[in-house]
């Protein structure tokens, strides 16, 4: 006999995250000092599986498919001000998968440090904002929820008090969050005046009303500028250009494993408030002709440029976690081709296919940010002549590596090929010419900087000798785990690709 469960369960997901930082808030009063790493660290990477458990099984049955035999339909919660939805429970997937990586990860790498617990406790707070993010369905819920995320990964990224660079990165990155929260909210509240409601399909039955009427929009510029201040908030969620100059100095500053959770949930958290919002909120026709402007234009140049900038970037850096900062920047550009598509036949599929490239993403970009937390933890230095000859004592995180960057670069069989190749099919499809051969032509270049750190790592000779390097247990856990998903994931990626390209389909009919 099925059992028939309340609709706040919808959210189990975001409930598992929130109650796990909650024991580890319990944990940390009852024990300050604690540096129990394997309660700490077992107890997050638990919680962001049960999380991961929770979306899987709602997805596989059908929760928040529409008109699926079977299936319990989209589950709205609060008057519709969350929604869950295949959208939102794939991006739960994303962000549970990389919060229990970095979980895992941390372990050894933090094993030093002090505030552990408070650590911990962070991680998953800024995780359950993320997932929140995912089924916000209100102009309101997407700020709390956006907001939850980022006041955490402030303290995050500067939680090293004793490395300068880790206190000033974090400072940046609070002073310029601070300025994109202010135009973000500046332009919910100029929305909020043009159409008198917060809700996201309540704004697109107000402009669509607007429309049916046949008389002109009285409040098209404060329509219009708010749209335009939206977008701003969601670049600097993206690290997407012009906002992305805080991303190269927070994730530089920040311990790795840090920077491996704001470039992969952080960055797909801001992807799915931007999809949901541009989606739902804003119809494509009826925007166009209240204010004048096909906002998918905006999101072509803006792909463009991003990943173009983000990739000359990289090429240029000698410092590897900078390098992967402006690659980060690079992947954003590829992500946005998901919205530039969405004014033409198929824009579904433009979607669905940036939603897969994401999930490899998560993968990929973890595992080569946790690989420069193994570096970090050895006493590696920061450049690439650093990294000269550590196959010699490393072979196994030395060939993940191989894999992360290879993958990144989309070269084949790995999983950032196909991601890639879907998106590159999907552009060309939806009449994105220009976009397509951008992406192409950036891979080309993203190929030599990702193929130095192989090079450096597997042909060239140490500049200095080296002690024997230590294997820490959770770190390389979590870098082969990551590697084997990278290879593996989309060659047996059928299902996947069904949940993305259903959960674009929903949201964008």
């Amino acid at each position: 006999m099925a059992v028939e469960l309340p609709a706040w369960a919808g959210l189990a997901p975001v409930l598992i995250m929130a109650a796990t930082a909650v024991a580890l808030f319990l944990v940390d009063s009852i024990s300050p000092r604690s540096t129990n790493r394997a309660l700490l660290s077992g107890t997050a990477a638990t919680g962001a599986l049960a999380s991961l458990a929770a979306a899987v099984w709602f997805i596989t049955a059908g929760v928040g498919t529409p008109g699926m035999e079977g299936g319990h339909g989209v589950i709205e919660l609060f008057d519709g001000q969350f929604v869950v939805d295949q959208l939102a429970l794939y991006f739960m997937i994303v962000v549970a998968v990389v919060t229990a990586l970095v979980s895992v990860a941390s372990y050894d790498y933090m094993r030093d440090h002090a505030y552990q617990a408070e650590y911990y406790s962070l991680v998953i707070l800024a995780a359950t904002g993320m997932s929140t993010m995912a089924a916000a369905n209100s102009l309101v819920t997407i700020f709390i929820a956006l907001e939850l995320s980022s006041l955490p990964s402030y303290a995050l990224v500067s939680i090293l008090k004793d490395n300068r660079g880790s206190v000033e990165a974090g400072l940046k990155y609070f002073l310029i969050g601070a300025l994109s929260s202010a135009v973000f909210v500046y332009g919910i509240s100029l929305v909020y005046g043009a159409t008198g409601v917060m809700q996201l399909d309540a704004i697109a039955a107000a402009l669509e009303e607007s429309t049916a009427v046949g008389g002109e929009f009285a409040y098209d510029g404060l329509l219009g500028l708010g749209i335009l201040m939206l977008l701003g908030g969601f670049a600097f969620k993206t690290a997407s250009v012009p906002f992305h100059f805080w991303a190269p100095e927070a994730y530089e500053g920040a311990p790795a494993p840090i920077s491996a959770f704001l470039s992969s949930a952080s960055k797909a958290a801001g992807f799915v408030i931007t999809f949901r919002v541009f989606t739902t909120a804003f119809p494509l026709d009826v925007t166009s002709d209240l204010v004048g402007v096909d906002w998918t234009l905006a999101f072509v140049i803006l792909a463009i440029v991003t990943m173009t900038l983000g990739n000359f970037a990289a090429a240029t850096q000698r410092n590897v976690k900078r390098m992967l900062a402006y690659s980060s920047i690079g992947h954003a550009g590829y992500a946005l081709i998901g919205l530039a598509g969405l004014s033409a036949d198929g824009g579904e599929l433009v979607m669905g296919a940036a939603m897969m490239h994401l999930l490899v993403y998560g993968f990929m970009n973890t595992g080569a940010f946790l690989f420069v937390a193994l570096a970090e933890y050895w006493g590696v230095g920061r450049t690439f002549e650093d990294y000269n000859g550590l196959s010699n004592q490393a072979p196994v995180a030395c060939a993940a590596l191989a894999i992360f960057m290879f993958s990144l670069a989309g070269i084949p069989p790995f999983g950032g090929f196909w991601s890639k190749y879907f998106l590159f099919t999907a552009a060309l499809d939806a009449g994105l010419v220009i976009v397509a051969a951008a992406l192409v032509i950036n891979s080309a270049l993203s190929l030599y900087y990702y193929s130095r750190l192989v090079k450096a790592v597997w042909i060239e000779d140490p500049v200095l000798e080296r002690d024997a390097l230590a294997q820490p247990t959770g770190l390389y856990a979590a870098i082969v785990f990551a590697a084997v998903m990278t290879a593996l994931l989309l060659p047996g990626f059928g299902p996947i690709v069904d949940a993305a390209v259903d959960a674009a389909a929903a949201v964008v009919a």
